[in-house]
Formats: structure tokens, C-alpha cells, sequence
């Protein structure tokens, strides 16, 4: 029997790319799209999101509404404006989420390079601990650092780079929710979110190609990894 999609995946891109020197990051051209339309994609092709959700500005939506027409993204199903964090503007994609969604996929608009597989392996874990992120373990070694002055230096084998998507069990998602709100809490990691509550987060290994693109030379790397 088929298996039934019941995770709303939420796409977040309502920053100001600061570090781009104002250059719309979303938008840019990558491949035969743009950066946020080879997103969509892969959102697209894994068969256990059940509908897409974009976070964004409201200059944006013409143009992500009429990339997703050429490129058939037929799970698009809302676009919202975001808010003045991070945090908030999840809050304003978790709104329009379906009664019938189980799981919500959280996700960074900017890294369009995710897989749908490592998609697929995180919720399944997500459905399994009631939360999962993708990861890769770092590659070099970290100093703490106290005024300029390196005062530990942690395992390299317990540390991981943090990517997205990130999944959660929808009630744990809004449990959380409220315990911030109720508390003034704000954070720019949807797993932050869950921790405060004492969530179980288990982490996925994915692989070391779903940069993020924050600069303008990330969009040279992406495009060469495709």
C-alpha cells in the first residue's frame, strides 16, 4: 500500500541577504531556474511532502509563483510574508499548514542543493524520535574562544554542522510554539525551539553539499556541485 504524504514542507526566505550585498539570494539563477525554484524542486520529488509552504517578501511571490508554473510544482499550495525573525516568519508558514499534516518540514529557502532522499531519510527519522535534522560531523577542529584567548577545545567526534530540513512532529512543533511565545523566546535554529521543551532531536547524516548561500560565491560552488 502507497505510502500516504502527511509532512507540510515550510520554505523560509524572508531574509535581507545582508551578506549578499542586497542581492536578492532566492532569485539568483542556478542551473536551468533560479536558487529557489531548484528548491522547490526537491520538495517536489519526495513523496512524503504533501504541500509546500513559502516564506518570503511580498516583492517575491510573483516571481516564485510563476517559476513553480514552469517547473510543474504543483505541491505549492500558499506563500506568506515573513516576520522580523526567523522564528516569526515560520510562524506565519506554520499558519497555513493542512489539518492533515502530521510532520512539518522546516526548511532554509537558500540551500537548494538538499536531496530528495536525505528529505525522505530525515522525516523517517522525524517519525521515529518526533524530531530529526539533516547534519554532516565538522571536518575541522573547533577552538572556544574568550576574548581573543582559545580556552577549550571540544571533541571533534561529538560535533556537527546543523543544516535543514529540520522535522517535527506537528504537535511537538506547536507545544513548542507556545511555551516561546508564553516565555518571549526567540530563535534563529527550529531545533533550539524544541530543545527548550526537552525534545529529543535525532541527527540525520546528510552530505556536505547542501551549503547554504549566503555570500556571492556560494552561488559559484552550487552551481559547479550541480
Amino acid at each position: 500500500m502507497p505510502k500516504i504524504p502527511d509532512t507540510s514542507a515550510i520554505l523560509v526566505c524572508a531574509g535581507n541577504a545582508s551578506r549578499m550585498g542586497g542581492i536578492n539570494k532566492i532569485l539568483m539563477p542556478l542551473a536551468k531556474s533560479n536558487v529557489i525554484g531548484i528548491c522547490m524542486q526537491a520538495f517536489q520529488n519526495c513523496n512524503d511532502i504533501s504541500e509546500i509552504i513559502i516564506v518570503t517578501k511580498s516583492e517575491n511571490m510573483q516571481i516564485i509563483q510563476e517559476t513553480a508554473e514552469q517547473l510543474h510544482i504543483s505541491k505549492l499550495t500558499h506563500m506568506t510574508e515573513g516576520g522580523a525573525t526567523r522564528q516569526q516568519s515560520v510562524l506565519q508558514g506554520l499558519k497555513l499548514v493542512s489539518k492533515q499534516t502530521n510532520y512539518i518540514a522546516i526548511h532554509d529557502g537558500a540551500r537548494p542543493l538538499v536531496k530528495s532522499e536525505h528529505i525522505a531519510n530525515v522525516i523517517q527519522d522525524a517519525r521515529i524520535f518526533g524530531g530529526a535534522t539533516l547534519g554532516v560531523p565538522v571536518k575541522d577542529t573547533i577552538k572556544i574562544i574568550d576574548d581573543g584567548l582559545i580556552t577549550d577545545t571540544p571533541p571533534r567526534n561529538s560535533l556537527y554542522i546543523t543544516q535543514t530540513p529540520q522535522v517535527f512532529k506537528k504537535r511537538l512543533y506547536f507545544e513548542a510554539v507556545d511555551f516561546a511565545l508564553e516565555h518571549n523566546l526567540d530563535f534563529t535554529d527550529d531545533c533550539q525551539l524544541i530543545e527548550s521543551i526537552g525534545g529529543k532531536i535525532y541527527m540525520t547524516i546528510g552530505d556536505y553539499t547542501n551549503i547554504k548561500i549566503t555570500t556571492p560565491e556560494d552561488r559559484k560552488i552550487a552551481e559547479v556541485l550541480l
